[in-house]
C-alpha cells in the first residue's frame, strides 16, 4: 500500500491543505521518543506484574520493584502524556493507573514524572519514577510496602512493623460487620488501610500539609457520591495521634472510617457535615457501652459554663485546621443528632434520612426535604428537639 501513501501525501500537498506532514514521513523526533518510552514503560509494567525481577531491572531502577512486591496488583499501567528531552535524557510525564486484587473496582489513578537516560546503544531505561508535582505520594514512594490481609480487611504499611499490621486488620474487620449490621449489605463490605511511618508521611500520601492532619487519627479518601465506579476508599492512618488512642479508641477510630467507605455512593455535596460525620460516629460508639457524658465532653463542658448550642453545626467547624475544641463540639453535636433520630423515629429512618439527603442535586433544600418525607418535621422543629435533646442527654 506504499503507492497508494504516497498518492494520499501528494494530494495533500497539492491542494495546499494546512494539514500536518509528519505522518508521510514517520513520527516526528518529539513522537518517536514518546513512542520509545511508552514501550518502556509497557516492559516495566509487565515485569511488575509477572513478577519478573531481570525484565523489570532491565527496564531502569529496580526501586519500585522492590518496594512493590508484596502489594497485590491486578494490573499496573502508564500512559505517557508528554516527554521533554534533557542534556541528561529525558523526564516524561505519565499517568499511572493500577488496581489491587479484590478491593479496586476501578483503577486509582495518579500522576508521576520520570526521569530517563539512554545506553550507550540508544535505549531509554528509567533513572527515577516520582509523584508528579502537587501530586500526593504513594505509600512505595515512602519505603517498601508490607502487608497483613484481614478477612475482610487489606492493610498496606512502610516502616512499621508486622506485628503493627496485624493488629489493624483485627480493628478493620470487627468495623467492617459493624458497619454492615448497621448500614445494611449493600457496599464492598471491605477496607483498605494505609499506614505510614509517620505523621508526615500521612501528610505526603494525601498531598497536604502535615499540619492539617496533626491530632486527627485517621482520614478516608474517596469520591463523594461514588457508584462502584471508582477506585475502594483509602482509610489513611496518622500513626502518631493513632498511638495515644486506648483500645476502644483505636476502635472507634476504624468503625468510623469504615462506615465512611460503606455510604460513600450516598454521600454527596448535598450531605452536610453535621450528618456525615455525625452517623459515621453513631455507628463507631455503637456496642461500647460509652455514655454521651464521655463520647461528648466539650459540649457537656459547654453546657455547664452556659453555651449551650444554638444551631446544628455548620460544615466550617469541622475543618481539620479549625479551634480543637470548637471541632470537638462539631463532631459531638453531630453525633448526638444522629443518635436522636435513631432513639426518636428508629435506626431505618435514620438510614433513610442520609439516603435521602444525600439523592437531593443540591445541598439546598436537602435536609429541608428529607426531614420533612423521612421524619415528618421541619428544621425549626428539628433545630428544637436537638437543642433539647443536648440538654437531656448531657445536663
Amino acid at each position: 500500500m506504499a503507492g497508494r501513501r504516497g498518492a494520499w501525501c501528494a494530494a495533500v500537498v497539492g491542494f495546499g491543505l494546512l494539514l500536518p506532514l509528519a505522518g508521510c514521513g514517520g513520527p516526528a523526533p518529539a513522537d518517536s521518543t514518546r513512542i520509545e518510552v511508552q514501550r518502556v514503560l509497557d516492559r516495566r509494567a509487565a515485569a511488575l506484574l509477572g513478577h519478573d525481577g531481570t525484565a523489570y531491572g532491565a527496564t531502569g531502577a529496580r526501586t519500585e520493584y522492590t518496594r512493590l512486591r508484596a502489594l497485590p496488583l491486578t494490573s499496573w499501567t502508564y500512559r505517557v502524556t508528554g516527554v521533554r528531552r534533557t542534556s541528561a535524557g529525558a523526564t516524561a510525564d505519565a499517568e499511572l493507573r493500577y488496581r489491587v486484587t479484590g478491593y479496586d473496582t476501578a483503577p486509582v489513578d495518579t500522576r508521576r514524572t520520570l526521569t530517563l537516560g539512554r545506553t550507550a546503544d540508544g535505549k531509554w531505561y528509567v533513572g527515577a519514577d516520582r509523584p508528579a508535582r502537587d501530586a500526593g505520594q504513594q505509600l512505595w514512594d515512602q519505603g517498601p510496602v508490607t502487608t497483613a490481609k484481614g478477612v475482610r480487611s487489606l492493610v498496606l504499611g512502610a516502616g512499621q512493623p508486622a506485628a503493627e499490621l496485624r493488629a489493624f486488620a483485627t480493628l478493620a474487620d470487627r468495623a467492617v460487620p459493624a458497619v454492615t449490621g448497621a448500614w445494611g449489605p449493600h457496599w464492598s463490605r471491605r477496607v483498605v488501610v494505609l499506614v505510614p511511618r509517620t505523621l508526615a508521611g500521612m501528610a505526603a500520601l494525601l498531598g497536604s500539609p502535615a499540619a492539617k492532619y496533626r491530632g486527627i487519627a485517621a482520614v478516608t479518601t474517596g469520591e463523594a457520591g461514588g457508584a462502584g465506579k471508582a477506585p475502594a476508599d483509602r482509610v489513611v492512618v496518622n500513626p502518631e495521634a493513632y498511638a495515644g488512642l486506648g483500645d476502644v479508641g483505636k476502635q472507634v477510630v476504624l468503625t468510623h472510617e469504615t462506615t465512611h467507605v460503606a455510604t460513600r455512593a450516598h454521600t454527596t455535596a448535598a450531605t452536610p457535615l453535621w450528618l456525615s460525620e455525625g452517623y459515621a460516629d453513631w455507628i463507631g460508639y455503637l456496642g461500647t457501652g460509652r455514655v454521651p457524658a464521655e463520647i461528648a465532653p466539650e459540649l457537656a463542658h459547654a453546657l455547664r459554663d452556659g453555651r449551650a448550642p444554638g444551631t446544628l453545626p455548620p460544615d466550617k467547624h469541622f475543618g481539620f485546621t479549625s479551634d480543637p475544641t470548637e471541632l470537638a463540639r462539631a463532631y459531638e453535636g453531630g453525633w448526638l443528632a444522629c443518635r436522636m433520630i435513631a432513639d426518636r423515629w428508629g435506626t431505618a429512618r435514620l438510614d433513610a434520612f442520609y439516603r435521602a439527603v444525600g439523592a437531593h442535586a443540591q445541598r439546598a433544600g436537602a435536609v429541608e426535604q428529607a426531614l420533612r418525607k423521612v421524619l415528618g418535621t421541619t428544621p425549626a422543629e428539628f433545630s428544637a428537639s436537638w437543642r433539647d435533646y443536648v440538654r437531656a442527654q448531657l445536663g
